[in-house]
Parts: structure tokens; C-alpha cells; sequence
């Protein structure tokens, strides 16, 4: 981190050794999260959930906040960034602190021992019998950690809605922890190991999930964060100058926009404007089952990426790959969409894993059609750009080379997400939709946008209720019920991301007007060059990645 422009060689080293105490910290608070960052030597802890260990984190961040603030621009350079960037990550945890999130949210109880087993097998940075050792020890310590979750949980908190996702998803982490965890080995005694330590995880997830269901009847909190904590988010956590009702106004201002478009391509396509009747139309051209519908996926993946290797939009790093895989089992109770994870940060592998949204055990044939519809056949080529190339995949490689360990680690989905939207348009700018029913459906992806910010802002200001949002995004944003439902429960359980993908868009897409302007060209190569600063600089909030592709 020295070397940087205008920056004082001894106040750059400085900060870089106190973000790396810092950074060291969270590690140790979160091995889970370290593990899934690449380092190994945390691979056999999980999370202390307890509630001492969420108070102390409170005031270790509020002391870290305190720390970074305090550091003056006076000889950091460029790497001022990483100090703002640091700041704003602390004040969005400040933000939140009060809420208590711990004592309402029983996912915090089931990801970290889920999500710390899956990344092992996922990425295997390590021979097989240490992973098995490692995987072992993860679902030892599982039990105590839903044992803290009972304790933690709060009726008088805990929002149904919460509560609902979560019972789903405890009965599915049972089947993964016994079941499938065990058949990620091939030795038979550390598969045994695994099936004992699995069985035993799999009956605490079973009684976490009866209490569960005993709380669902009790819980009575909101999910709403309210208009303060929400502009807070935006304005000190995302660096940006909106509001929570100035953003609902600019959600509403771009639907209108788009749906004129998509009255336009509706005529184009069926000889009437009634967009909403044609994809209703349309989403009923879908593969069999979700196994065709992966290999629909897999295709449009690998053209996406042959069109850009044509066409120079970007770099492409030599030695990436995308697997397009069907979702983890304990994923598809909540998760009605495609998703995508990273490469490790540290780690020298550049192979992402793009998953494609398989319904959970034992869904009803009527609802597998219906999620089937919601991944039509001219709408699998926008998300495959979206999650794969140039969307998710190829900036996450991008970051992954980036030398601040503060970059590797954190991350904003104003840009991540805000950049997977920003390449469907970029796609379509040059040709790649070349079907107008494929075009049709990624202006469809950036008006399902619009109406999340509408949806986001709407529901944590408390102006509408969780039934009202599922109408309106089944009316207005192309989802069937079940993904509605599926869809309006997380923007309830995450305050403002939803509404990061298309506000992240528009961001991105100003700073390429005024990064071309400055440049005097808009060509390929300009465009190649924007594109590959920006998404190299991490995944920042977009006015420091602004400023981190101006110096």
C-alpha cells in the first residue's frame, strides 16, 4: 500500500498496519468469514454467537470507527479511500447496532454453521481428509451455536416474516448436515466421522426449527428500519446523496421510464403494447425441469463470454472459469433467484460458482412450473450476463487482484449489484440480445429493479405492508407468487439492498460519462479501459470508486 500518489511513505504504512490489525480482529470475530475469504487457518471455528460476543463487537466497532475517523488526509494519497471506505462500513454496523439484529433474526444462527461447512467443499483449498477434519469440527459446534440462538431469539423483536424463512431453512440444514455433508468425502472413515458430528448437527438443527415453529406463533416485531435509519444507510454507509423518499421517487421515475420502452418492444414483438400480458405469455417457454433449465444457463454463460472475448469490451484474466451449478439444498427454501459466489480472496484460485435457483425437497409440481416460469428461456441470457460475464464473476476476478486487503475484504452491493445491472446494459448496448424477446426481458431485469427500490423504501418506511409488496411485484415486476413471496421476505430482512442494483446502475453509468468526456473517446478500447479500472478498484460505494479510477 506505499507508493501511492501524493501519499507520505510512513503515513501510508502506518494506516496499512492498523487496518491490518483491524482486519486481523475481524478474522478472529468471524472465522466463518475467513475461511470463505481463503485462509485456511481458521477453517476448523465457527462463530461465537453468544451474547457477549455480539456486545463486544458492538463497542470494538464503535472503537474502530473512532480510530479510522481519526486519521488525517495529510500524507495517505490514494489510500485515503480505504480509510473512507473502512469508516463508511463502521457507521453502517453503528447504524444498525440498536436494532439488535442478534435478538430478532434466527438466520444469524443458521448461516455461519450452513454456510461455514458448504464453503469448504465449495472452494477445497485443502486435501480432502483435512477438510472432512475441518468440516467435522464446524458441525461439532453447531449445536451450541443454536443453543445461543434460543437464547438470543426475542418474540417481542423477532418479525414473523424472519421467523417464517427461517423454519424452512432449519428443516432443510437438517438434511444437509446429515445427509449430503457426509457425501462430499470419498474416505469411509471420514465420512463416518462426518455422518456422527452431521447427525448430531442435524437434531440440533430439528430442534431449533421446533422452536421455530413455537416462535412464529409468539413473534410480533417489525422489519421495517424506519425513514432515519434507512437515509442513514444511504447517505453515511453508501456515501450517496438520496433519501429514502427522494430514492422511492427515483425508483418510480425509472419504472415509468422503462415501461414505456417495454410498451415499445411489446409492439414490436406481438403488435400490442400490453408488455405485462406478453411476458405472462412468454415465461411459459421454459425448460422441462430445473435440469434443463441448468443447461440453458450453462450455454448463455459461455456465450456471454465468447461475446466479450469477440468484442473487447473487457480483459478477460487468463486462468478464470465459471461453474454453473443447481443452488445448495439448505439455499432454496429462501433463495427463488440465481446467485453467485466468489473466488476466495486469498486464494489463488479464479474459479466462481454461478447457481442456478433449484426449488427446495419435495416442492409441489404445480410450484416447480411456476419457478420454472420465473427462469423462462429468453430471460436465462440477461441473468447469466448479470451473475456470470461481465456481471459478478468477471469484476469479482477483477477485485480479487487488487492489493488492499481492505478492497479483498469488504465490499458494497451499490457497485457489486450496481455493476451486474450496469453489464446487462452495457450487453445490450452492443448486440448481444439479438432476439427482441431476449431484449424484452433484460429491460424487464432493470424495471423488476425499479419496482424494488419502490418496494424497499415502501416497506421500510412502513407505507406498505408485506402482502401489499408481494402484489405489487407480482403486477409490476413479471414474479409468480411463490418467488414474490420469496422475493418481498428478504428485502425485509436486508434494509436498502435491494434498492442497490439499479441506484448502483445509474451511478456507474454517470461515471462513464464523465470518465469518457475526460478521456475524449467513447470507442472500444476506452470503454475496455474504463471497464477493467473500475471493477479492478474493488467493489467499492460509488463515489470512491470514482475517485479511485481518477487518480
Amino acid at each position: 500500500m506505499t507508493g501511492t500518489a501524493g501519499a507520505d511513505d510512513t503515513r501510508v504504512g502506518r494506516f496499512a498496519d492498523l487496518a491490518m490489525r483491524f482486519l486481523k480482529e475481524e478474522y478472529e470475530d468471524s472465522p466463518v468469514m475467513a475461511s470463505g475469504l481463503g485462509l485456511t487457518a481458521y477453517d476448523e471455528r465457527l462463530d461465537d454467537l453468544s451474547a457477549e460476543a455480539f456486545e463486544r463487537r458492538r463497542a470494538r466497532d464503535t472503537e474502530w470507527l473512532g480510530r479510522f475517523r481519526a486519521i488525517p488526509d495529510d500524507g495517505l494519497g490514494s489510500v485515503a479511500i480505504d480509510r473512507d471506505f473502512l469508516i463508511a462500513v463502521l457507521r453502517g454496523r453503528e447504524i444498525l447496532h440498536p436494532r439488535q439484529v442478534w435478538r430478532m433474526q434466527p438466520a444469524t444462527y443458521l448461516g455461519p454453521g450452513l454456510q461455514g461447512v458448504f464453503t469448504l467443499f465449495l472452494h477445497r483449498l485443502r486435501p480432502e481428509r483435512q477438510l472432512a477434519e475441518a468440516a467435522r469440527a464446524r458441525l461439532e459446534q453447531i449445536p451450541a451455536a443454536l443453543e445461543h440462538g434460543m437464547a438470543n431469539l426475542d418474540p417481542a423483536l423477532a418479525p414473523p416474516i424472519y421467523v417464517e424463512r427461517a423454519v424452512g431453512q432449519a428443516k432443510a440444514a437438517a438434511r444437509y448436515a446429515r445427509e449430503l455433508v457426509p457425501a462430499e468425502v470419498s474416505d469411509p472413515a471420514s465420512r463416518a466421522r462426518l455422518a456422527a458430528a452431521g447427525a448430531r448437527a442435524g437434531d440440533a438443527f430439528e430442534r431449533f426449527g421446533a422452536f421455530l415453529e413455537e416462535l412464529r406463533r409468539k413473534a410480533s416485531g417489525s422489519y421495517a428500519v424506519g425513514e432515519e435509519t434507512y437515509t442513514a444507510l444511504l447517505r453515511e454507509k453508501e456515501l450517496l446523496g438520496d433519501d429514502a423518499r427522494s430514492l422511492r421517487e427515483r425508483g418510480r421515475e425509472q419504472y415509468d421510464l422503462l415501461a414505456a420502452d417495454m410498451r415499445r418492444l411489446g409492439k414490436a414483438i406481438a403488435g400490442h403494447e400490453d408488455w405485462v400480458a406478453l411476458l405472462h405469455d412468454l415465461n411459459r417457454i421454459h425448460a422441462p425441469d430445473p435440469d434443463g433449465m441448468r443447461r440453458e444457463y450453462e450455454e448463455w454463460t459461455e456465450r456471454a463470454r465468447e461475446f466479450l472475448r469477440r468484442t473487447g469490451l473487457v480483459t478477460l484474466p487468463a486462468g478464470e472459469r465459471c461453474l454453473v451449478e443447481p443452488s445448495p439444498h439448505f439455499q432454496r427454501p429462501v433463495q427463488a433467484v440465481a446467485s453467485y459466489a466468489r473466488p476466495p480472496a486469498f486464494s489463488d484460485t479464479l474459479t466462481g460458482h454461478f447457481f442456478v435457483p433449484f426449488p427446495p425437497d419435495g416442492t409441489a409440481e404445480d410450484e416447480i412450473q411456476k419457478r420454472l416460469e420465473g427462469n423462462c428461456t429468453h430471460g436465462i441470457p440477461t441473468t447469466a450476463v448479470h451473475e456470470a460475464y461481465p456481471g459478478h464473476h468477471w469484476h469479482l476476478v477483477m477485485a480479487k487482484a487488487h492489493p488492499s486487503h481492505v478492497r479483498r475484504v469488504f465490499s458494497t452491493s451499490y457497485f457489486s449489484e450496481g455493476w451486474a445491472l450496469y453489464a446487462e446494459r452495457v450487453m445490450r448496448e452492443h448486440g448481444f440480445f439479438e432476439d427482441p424477446r431476449q431484449e424484452l426481458y433484460q429491460v424487464e431485469a432493470t424495471i423488476f429493479r425499479a419496482a424494488r427500490i419502490v418496494v424497499d423504501t415502501s416497506l421500510h418506511l412502513g407505507e406498505m405492508t408485506f402482502d401489499e409488496a408481494v402484489t405489487f411485484m407480482m403486477d409490476k415486476a413479471n414474479l409468480t407468487a411463490p418467488n414474490a413471496r420469496a422475493e418481498v421476505g428478504r428485502y425485509c430482512s436486508w434494509p436498502t439492498q435491494a434498492s442497490s442494483y439499479l441506484t448502483g446502475m445509474l451511478e456507474i453509468v454517470d461515471i462513464r460519462t464523465r470518465y469518457l468526456m475526460r478521456k475524449g473517446s467513447s470507442d472500444v478500447s476506452a470503454l475496455r479501459e474504463f471497464h477493467d479500472k473500475i471493477t479492478s478498484s474493488g467493489a467499492l460505494p460509488t463515489s470512491l470508486a470514482e475517485r479511485a479510477i481518477s487518480v
